[in-house]
């Protein structure tokens, strides 16, 4: 009697084929991650929002509200610093749904279809190389912060502590953009739509004034805005360099907007792609 020759994979091959579908996943997300740091170098014009902005706001929020707030522009550095920083770089993730979108509405993610590689890394490519404008918003906000007097009492640690925090929860605020950046029609009504969510986080929050300044009614919603908590977690880290509750929390934020919308953005990607 003869058996029925059935191919059955073994568990180890069935293991390293995991394994090397996740390898080669990681090298088309770098290598799509080095793609947008080209486009980067070829129009340099795209860094304008990470250079040029948190000089000029930098400048301007600090001399125009530092006499008022604070009797003094040095005085005021402790304050303005940490809130520029997180209102500045936050901005900044609204560009990952943005070219999203005008790379889709091109047809260059049509054209990444047809190549043998992970259909997921266009996606996790741009989200990765959009880091490195966080970096460079986060070192520029400092660099001119240190330029007009700001010394942290926290130390150099405390320092890349909170910029670390600032990128991280601007990392995860991107998967909200980049989910916009796949359902929207158009790059201008993500920017529209982002800018309606942002301008209320940043502005209706304690990075430029103390909560305490505020009428009542207005303060519960600072006190409960998670741009709050990320502003009093940089400036526990870069004042004092203590770890206080608000850093906690505002990891806990940042894992729930990834959580939520990661899966969301990765399913409406591959609709698409």
């Amino acid at each position: 009697m003869t058996a029925l020759a059935v191919p059955i994979t073994p568990v180890a091959d069935r293991h390293l084929t995991n394994h090397s579908g996740i390898a080669q996943t990681l090298q088309n997300t770098f290598t799509m991650a080095w793609r947008g740091l080209l486009k980067i170098r070829r129009t340099p014009e795209q860094l304008i929002d990470v250079t040029v902005q948190p000089i000029i706001f930098t400048l301007m929020f600090t001399y125009i509200f530092g006499g008022a707030i604070a009797g003094d522009v040095q005085s005021y550095l402790p304050i303005i610093i940490p809130g520029i920083l997180v209102q500045t770089v936050i901005t900044t993730s609204v560009v990952t749904g943005v070219q999203l979108r005008e790379d889709m509405d091109k047809g260059v993610f049509d054209r990444f279809r047809s190549l043998p590689i992970a259909r997921i890394a266009p996606l996790s490519g741009a989200l990765l190389a959009d880091t490195v404008r966080y970096l460079i918003a986060t070192t520029l906000t400092f660099t001119m912060g240190f330029i007009m007097g700001f010394r942290p009492e926290g130390g150099i640690w405390a320092v890349v502590a909170a910029g670390a925090l600032v990128i991280v929860s601007s990392w995860a605020i991107s998967w909200i953009f980049a989910f916009f950046g796949v359902i929207a029609r158009s790059a201008s009504s993500v920017q529209g739509v982002s800018m309606l969510i942002l301008f209320p986080l940043t502005f209706l929050s304690n990075a430029f004034v103390p909560a305490d300044t505020m009428p009542p009614w207005l303060q519960w919603f600072v006190d409960i805005n998670p741009v709050s908590h990320l502003v009093t977690a940089v400036r526990d880290l870069v004042n004092n360099g203590t770890v206080g509750p608000d850093v906690l929390v505002t990891l806990i934020g940042a894992a729930v907007i990834v959580a939520i919308f990661a899966p969301l953005t990765v399913r409406a990607y591959m609709r698409k792609a």
